[in-house]
C-alpha cells in the first residue's frame, strides 16, 4: 500500500523538479481565461541562426568588394591565383575569395569612394 503511494509521490517530485529546471531557463507568464496566472517554460529554439549566417555572408561580400576596389582587378586576380596554387586550405580560401558578379558590381560602386 505505501509503496504505490511513495512511487507516485516521487514521480510527482520528479515532475516538479523538471518543471522548476525548465522555468529557471526562462518562462512566459500567461493569464488563463479564468484569471489564473500561469508560468510556462520558454521554448528553447534550436537550429541555425539564419540572421547571423546572412550577416556573415554579407560582410564577407562587402570585404571582398572592398579588396577588389582597393587593389584593382589584376592584382586581386593574381592574389587569388596564388591562393589556388597553395594547399587545401588556401584553395578553399581562393574559392571563397573568387570575384563573382555581385562582388564586382559592389566593387564598382565602391571604387570612386575608395581611391
Amino acid at each position: 500500500m505505501g509503496d504505490t503511494n511513495m512511487k507516485k509521490y516521487y514521480q510527482r517530485l520528479d515532475r516538479i523538479d523538471q518543471t522548476h529546471r525548465q522555468l529557471a531557463r526562462g518562462y512566459v507568464t500567461e493569464v488563463t481565461d479564468d484569471g489564473l496566472i500561469v508560468h510556462r517554460p520558454r521554448r528553447i529554439r534550436r537550429g541555425l541562426p539564419w540572421r547571423g549566417v546572412l550577416f556573415v555572408l554579407v560582410m564577407l561580400m562587402i570585404f571582398k568588394a572592398f579588396l577588389l576596389a582597393y587593389i584593382g582587378d589584376l592584382e586581386y586576380a593574381s592574389r587569388v591565383a596564388a591562393l589556388e596554387a597553395g594547399g587545401t586550405v588556401e584553395q578553399i580560401g581562393a574559392f571563397v575569395m573568387r570575384a563573382d558578379p555581385v562582388t564586382q558590381y559592389v566593387a564598382n560602386l565602391m571604387a570612386p569612394y575608395i581611391k
